[in-house]
Formats: C-alpha cells, sequence, structure tokens
C-alpha cells in the first residue's frame, strides 16, 4: 500500500506528513512536541495543520500538562479552559472527562462566544479498552461542495449561538429517573453563564480566505427564520458537514494528540465505549471575531467572554 508522504525538511529534524483522506486529516511524524520546538518546525506544523484541517501525532508519551501548554504557546495565545467550566488541575487545561457527560455530537469548539479558538490542542490521558474514537469534519469542504443555489442562501445567513442548548437532552435520553450528581454539577457549571452570539453561517477564514461553515450544536436557531425553517435548514447544511467523504476519524493510541483548526472543522466523539474512563486534556488557542463574506463581524447579544481570551 503506498502513502502520500510530505516530507518537511526543518533546521533540525525532519519531518513527514501522511495524508489521511482527500479532505481532512494527515499524521505528523518526526516530531516530538513541547515548548522547545524550532521556528521552521512550529512553521512545518501550522502549514500542515492549515492544509489538512486536523494532524495528528503518535508516541507523544513524554507530555504532560505543562509540556501541552508549553507547546500551544508556540503556536498561539491560550485561553482559560473555558468561558465558564474551570479547568481542574490547570486553569488552561479543560478535561474532557467521561465523568462528566460525552459530547457525542458534532461541534466546533466555544462556538458560543465572539472570539471562536482557532486552534484546539487534544491529548489522550487515559483511554477505555474499545471504542471512544473522534471524527472531524472539514467545514471548508462542506461549503465548497454545495451547489450554487445552496451557496446563494448560506452566503447571508447569520446564526444565534449559545452554550444553553440542547446538550442537557443528550445527556438524559437514557436516564430514567435519578440523578447523576456529577453530570448535573457539571452542567449547571457549563451554563453558569449564558452567552448568546450572532455569527456569519458562512465565515472567511483569517490565514487562508476559505470560506466555512459556521454551525454545529451551539447554534440555537437561524437567524430571520421560523423554527421549523430553521430547523430543516439547519439539518441540511449539517448533513454536508458530516458526509462521509468530508470527515476522518481517528483511533486514540497511548501518547496522541490531536490539533485541529476550530476555524474550519467540526467534531464528534464516539461515545461507543459503554461505562469504561475515557480521559483527554483539551487547550484551545485564542482566535479572532468571525467575519462574513461581506466583511461584517459577529456580534455579542448576551454575555461578556473577554475573560475567556487574552486578545
Amino acid at each position: 500500500m503506498s502513502l502520500s508522504v510530505e516530507s518537511v525538511g526543518t533546521e533540525d529534524q525532519a519531518v513527514s506528513v501522511v495524508r489521511l483522506g482527500s479532505a481532512i486529516g494527515a499524521r505528523v511524524d518526526g516530531v516530538a512536541l513541547g515548548g522547545d520546538l524550532s521556528a521552521d518546525t512550529v512553521a512545518a506544523i501550522r502549514a500542515a495543520l492549515l492544509k489538512h484541517k486536523v494532524i495528528f501525532f503518535r508516541g507523544q508519551q513524554h507530555l504532560d500538562d505543562a509540556g501541552q501548554l508549553a507547546f500551544g504557546e508556540l503556536l498561539g495565545s491560550p485561553t482559560l479552559a473555558h468561558p465558564t467550566v474551570r479547568g481542574r488541575e490547570n486553569a488552561n487545561v479543560l478535561p474532557i472527562d467521561s465523568d462528566y457527560g460525552k459530547a457525542n455530537s458534532w461541534h466546533t469548539d466555544v462556538t458560543f462566544v465572539d472570539r471562536v479558538p482557532a486552534i484546539s490542542i487534544l491529548r489522550a490521558v487515559h483511554l477505555p479498552p474499545y471504542g471512544g474514537d473522534t471524527t472531524w469534519a472539514n467545514t471548508v469542504a462542506a461549503y465548497e461542495s454545495l451547489p450554487l443555489s445552496l451557496k446563494a442562501l448560506v452566503d447571508g445567513l447569520w446564526a444565534l449561538h449559545t452554550n444553553a442548548y440542547d446538550y442537557a437532552a443528550n445527556i438524559d435520553e437514557l436516564r430514567i429517573g435519578g440523578v447523576d450528581v456529577k453530570t448535573e454539577q457539571y452542567r449547571a457549571e457549563f451554563v453558569s453563564d449564558v452567552y448568546e452570539t450572532e455569527h456569519p453561517v458562512v465565515r472567511v477564514h483569517p490565514e487562508t480566505g476559505e470560506r466555512a461553515l459556521l454551525l454545529g450544536h451551539f447554534v440555537k436557531r437561524l437567524i430571520g427564520l421560523t423554527s421549523t425553517e430553521s430547523q430543516a435548514l439547519y439539518q441540511l447544511l449539517q448533513a454536508r458537514v458530516t458526509r462521509l467523504e468530508h470527515t476522518v476519524r481517528w483511533h486514540w493510541e497511548a501518547g496522541d494528540v490531536a490539533i485541529w483548526d476550530n476555524r474550519a472543522t467540526q467534531h464528534y466523539a464516539v461515545a461507543d465505549y459503554d461505562d469504561q474512563a475515557r480521559r483527554l486534556h483539551r487547550i484551545t488557542l485564542a482566535g479572532d471575531v468571525p467575519v462574513s463574506i461581506e466583511g461584517t463581524p459577529s456580534v455579542v447579544r448576551t454575555g461578556d467572554a473577554s475573560h475567556y481570551s487574552a486578545l
């Protein structure tokens, strides 16, 4: 079997980028992540990320939270762990912990604030013996696949995103009476402050100039449409995002790190590991305010998330 491998020569090491699919995904070999990487290596990683949307690194068992954060600082400015959920051990690190529920629905990280994170870095800490994969989708490819008539419709469309969304229903759908105290506490923390922001459905990527669909499970409604129209159009567009041709699925192994361009992707953590424990640590890097194809920036409707990001 032949692999599509791109060798990127840097000053201090040879970096290989192995393409995983035509639309999205690559594995980067030859790099030990940390805060001591050369500028050439960091530039090669950023170039691979912008091209492939999500990139994966095997064999990073040497990393801890401090090393993950130090590496993140080479790519951008880390945000707080979350606008409402505090980092448990580190203010910048969010534990993605099965004890507090499972984010098994398609989303882009933290779209309910105005400055949507640019990049997310996720490190495997404890994995179940089976299941627990994560799937990413390329929202640029989704937009580009739309027929011209749909592009004309969505180019001027806006959506209201909020953290007070349908997540509770997703968690509760299998529960028959009783309350999981940990899950209930996490949900209360998640919506302890409510944020609502209007974003363009089609945003322009600030580095590549590409157009991407900005949707996902934080969308409450599409502006100017009835609830029925909003839901129907949302589902139609989401179906484009999640076409298998636009996705890549990653099977986690110990020591893995995934980095994705949050401005050009959605992701879904597959909850197929029963009651086994699963824990990964996420760092997000500050982004800018999305702009529409006309150059109009997103608008905050509720909440002040200025504490979340230093930018």
